[in-house]
């Protein structure tokens, strides 16, 4: 299988011409997958373009790929956003990571009440960072045409005003429905997943007040890591991707 690469400034690829990778993706290529000339690979934009070649010439200062293939994929409509409560530990890493993999559209890192990683300060855009490198690495590994936004730290009064022009599932162990009994509308969806302690009482109230629904996953209690990705799964099947 050929191996991905993402290379924002890409456009306007043609079949039969040729396209020069540079920067982190060309040492990549070169030095880590240690790819050879003839060797087959794609190259994506992160905004639905995707084009097939074989390396003409690999350095690691640059990677020359003659386009034989060409494909552009629409963006996902209604789309899959994921808000997570920031976790301790590599919690929410794992779960943006697996979230991402399985078809996260977009996704908002969640200060919750009850998060005991704290993003302050310095550690505010630093931690943004993180999580765009890790969703950026995942969707090279899963080979997703559209690469999903990180969006700045959100706060409970963010994903309260989110509700207004979105559908907002609420993971919460104890609600009366369980995620299978939502049908899609149209509406793009905002899945909410609190941290380890659970959401707090008043979040889920202020959120329910917005118009969000809550949401069960079954009769388990699953981890912040993965109770994001089991519920984007369930939602494929209800959206028709899977």
């Amino acid at each position: 299988m050929a191996n991905f690469y993402l290379v924002e400034a890409l456009a306007g690829a043609t079949v039969g011409g040729l396209v020069t990778v540079t920067g982190a993706e060309a040492k990549h290529i070169a030095t880590v997958a240690r790819t050879r000339v003839g060797e087959r690979m794609l190259v994506g934009n992160g905004r639905g373009l995707v084009m097939g070649g074989v390396a003409e010439s690999v350095s690691p200062g640059a990677v020359d790929v003659r386009v034989d293939d060409v494909r552009v994929t629409d963006a996902a409509s209604p789309r899959i956003l994921l808000a997570q409560a920031l976790a301790k530990g590599d919690r929410d890493e794992l779960a943006i990571q697996a979230a991402t993999e399985l078809g996260a559209d977009g996704v908002i890192p969640w200060q919750a009440d009850r998060s005991v990683s704290r993003w302050s300060g310095p550690k505010l855009e630093k931690g943004r960072e993180r999580w765009a490198a890790i969703v950026r690495e995942a969707s090279k590994q899963s080979m997703r045409p559209w690469l999903p936004e990180v969006s700045a730290l959100a706060s409970t009064n963010d994903l309260v005003e989110l509700a207004a022009s979105r559908r907002v599932l609420v993971l919460e162990p104890t609600a009366p429905h369980p995620i299978t009994a939502v049908a899609p509308d149209g509406r793009d969806l905002l899945l909410v997943v609190g941290p380890e302690g659970g959401i707090a009482p008043a979040e889920l109230g202020a959120l329910e007040a917005a118009g969000a629904e809550l949401v069960r996953l079954g009769d388990a209690v699953l981890r912040t890591s993965t109770a994001g990705p089991a519920a984007i799964a369930v939602l494929n099947a209800a959206l028709g991707r899977w």
